[in-house]
């Protein structure tokens, strides 16, 4: 019987991970989110973002962002890769709490290769990428011609039909 791509476990898989911070040294947490991510278990960090100042997302009255994205490559399938990266944001001591507020470090899984995921604890492409410019910046900058696998539209595209609508 066949095994699916994604359930080959010696094969890498490209996944994009969002990184953001905006409690302490910004910039500190990020590198140190990253330095953490090198250290999972049959993953390498392939490349890295610029990092951009941005404005808070959803609850505004807070100090705001530094943002960008890590391109990965991970055996790992995604809800062990899921559980990687809340490890490390606890290890930096996140807190769960409400929604878009402050926090030390914020690891997003943006996509995972080019699947659809859906389920209670993760959905991949990440649902709200579309709207989000500190995402796609990011993401433009390591990738531009990357397909959303739902709207079938580069990372190029989604960024400049966002930039429109502002």
């Amino acid at each position: 019987m066949p095994v699916s791509k994604l359930e080959e476990k010696d094969i890498k898989k490209t996944v994009y991970i969002a990184i953001g911070s905006n409690r302490g040294s910004k910039r500190e947490n990020l590198h140190k989110s990253l330095e953490y991510l090198m250290k999972i278990e049959k993953t390498d960090v392939i490349s890295i973002s610029p990092f951009y100042d941005t404005e808070p997302y959803g609850y505004k009255e807070q100090p705001q962002f530094l943002n960008g994205v890590a391109k990965i490559k991970t055996t790992l399938l995604p809800l062990m890769l899921l559980k990687e990266l809340k490890r490390i944001e606890k290890k930096m001591g996140r807190e769960n709490g409400e929604r878009w507020r402050q926090r030390i470090i914020d690891l997003d899984i943006l996509f995972y290769n080019c699947i659809i995921f859906n389920n209670k604890d993760l959905v991949i492409p990440h649902p709200d990428l579309h709207n989000r410019s500190f995402v796609l910046k990011p993401m433009n900058d390591l990738n531009p011609d990357f397909k959303h696998p739902v709207f079938k539209k580069t990372v190029r595209q989604l960024l400049e039909e966002l930039h429109g609508k502002i």
